[in-house]
């Protein structure tokens, strides 16, 4: 093998060319070796060829320099890029890092009074995933975007999920197309079939709403009445990347999923009783979230010295007529014990009012008080959460049943009912409504015992990130 050193080849003639072999040859520049271009390099590969800086721009303004890419991080604010000085062939490239120009957006001036696909006025970069590329023409259009790409190839950003079981449906929710809706009227399984790779892309927001309790029934033996049944348990979580307007009760324990099934349950609400209180609500699951049912609401009491007690659960059930002298304390809600809290407590009934049957407790509100004598409280007030992609109002507790009957809360509850011959009234389901308490035998002819009204049965609503 043969080995020339020189320190410099010139061409034999002034300005002339120097060739390195002939076709076909091929020169091997190895490793450790650099090649310094001090002059103008060309046909060493396309016009407007670009190399990448990996140091990543964030806020501020800053001048790119022709022939390199830039990789920009809109997540701490908006950022400015001033073109260089255009040359034909010349290339600036600039990809969204972060996928946050959506957010804030990227400015790109073109240098002095040059343009930038023909108009001199700067551009604007503001879609999500976003990378371009500018390569300089000539005056007339001056700065053109040869490469737009509005999607980049990450790993799995969003979670894609199924889900199982009669009358449940995945949905794309109507407030943001970015979000998927799984509602769950019954039981079934959601299925994550892939997790994002993005952590915070993996919290999901829920509601989890127990079957609500059934109203109290009547006793044949008096007109005194029976308390309303408590909502189901209420408990909502919104994670830190939605958008919708949650309830005052969120801020339930946060949900992380990962690719597995998530056995779900929505609960039934609870049976009205013939002459005794009403039955809790069942419970609604979803992972580590429980909710109770509704407290069932006291009975008109079918014997002399028994009390109409309204039940413990997620709200507790209104009190009903207690044989003379006691009365039916309402049930506890919150029970067992949530934060922020997924029910509240049901109304005594009063006896000093006479038949004054109390309201089962709600979401959002206790049960009402009887404001007089022969009149059932209300309802106490649910809550109202948009996850679905439009507002609606969720566990309301039912009211207390006498010959003025009490109004149904907000939310699902049903209102009481006066007595036999009656179909009670039951809680809307799919809220966790309270059913409404029945009065005993009076007005009803002939007197007898009545059923309170049924509770309104459970849901689940999970919503999630997509895409």
């Amino acid at each position: 093998m043969s080995e020339v050193k020189v320190n410099k080849i010139s061409p034999r003639t002034a300005c002339g060319t120097v060739t390195l072999g002939d076709s076909g040859d091929t020169f091997t520049i190895p490793s450790g070796a650099t090649i310094t271009n001090s002059g103008t390099a060309s046909g060493f590969g396309a016009t407007g060829e670009t190399s990448w800086d990996t140091t990543v721009k964030t806020t501020g303004t800053f001048t790119a320099t022709a022939g390199v890419g830039y990789f920009l991080n809109t997540t701490g604010g908006i950022i400015t890029v001033n073109l260089p000085a255009g040359a034909a062939g010349s290339s600036v490239a600039m990809v969204d890092y972060a996928g946050t120009w959506d957010t804030n957006a990227v400015t790109v001036n073109a240098n002095g009074a040059e343009k930038i696909g023909g108009i001199a006025a700067a551009a604007t970069l503001n879609t999500e995933g976003q990378s371009v590329t500018f390569v300089y023409i000539d005056g007339t259009q001056g700065w053109v975007n040869v490469i737009d790409s509005t999607s980049n190839v990450r790993g799995e950003d969003f979670i894609t999920a199924t889900v199982s079981g009669a009358c449940n449906t995945l949905t794309t929710a109507p407030d943001c197309g970015n979000f998927k809706v799984a509602t769950f009227k019954g039981p079934g399984t959601f299925t994550v079939c892939t997790a994002s790779g993005l952590a915070a892309n993996n919290e999901v927001s829920y509601i989890v709403v127990a079957g609500g309790g059934a109203g109290g029934g009547g006793n044949a033996g008096s007109s005194g009445g029976a308390g309303g049944g408590g909502a189901g348990g209420f408990r909502e979580k919104k994670s830190g990347i939605d958008t919708y307007t949650a309830s005052p009760l969120d801020g339930a324990t946060p949900i992380t999923v990962t690719a597995t099934a998530y056995p779900i349950a929505a609960g039934g609400g609870g049976n009205g009783i013939i002459g005794v209180a009403g039955g809790s609500g069942s419970v609604s699951t979803f992972d580590s979230i429980t909710s109770a049912g509704g407290g069932g609401g006291g009975a008109r009491a079918p014997a002399p010295g028994t009390v109409g007690d309204g039940l413990n659960g997620g709200s507790g059930g209104g009190g009903g007529y207690g044989s003379c002298p006691a009365s039916g304390p309402g049930g506890c809600g919150n029970d067992p014990s949530t934060v922020p809290p997924q029910g509240q407590n049901g109304a005594d009934y009063l006896i000093p009012a006479g038949s004054a049957p109390g309201g089962g407790g709600g979401a959002g509100a206790v049960g009402g008080t009887s404001p007089g004598a022969c009149v059932g409280g209300v309802g106490g007030a649910g809550v109202t959460t948009a996850i679905s992609g439009a507002s609606v109002a969720r566990a309301g507790g039912g009211g207390g049943g006498a010959q003025t009957s009490g109004a149904g809360g907000s939310g699902g509850g049903a209102a009481g009912h006066p007595g036999n011959p009656v179909n009670p009234n039951s809680g809307t389901d799919y809220t966790g409504g309270g059913g409404g308490g029945t009065s005993g035998g009076a007005p009803a002819t002939p007197p007898a015992n009545t059923t309170g009204g049924g509770g309104g049965s459970g849901i689940v609503i999970i919503r999630y990130k997509f895409q």
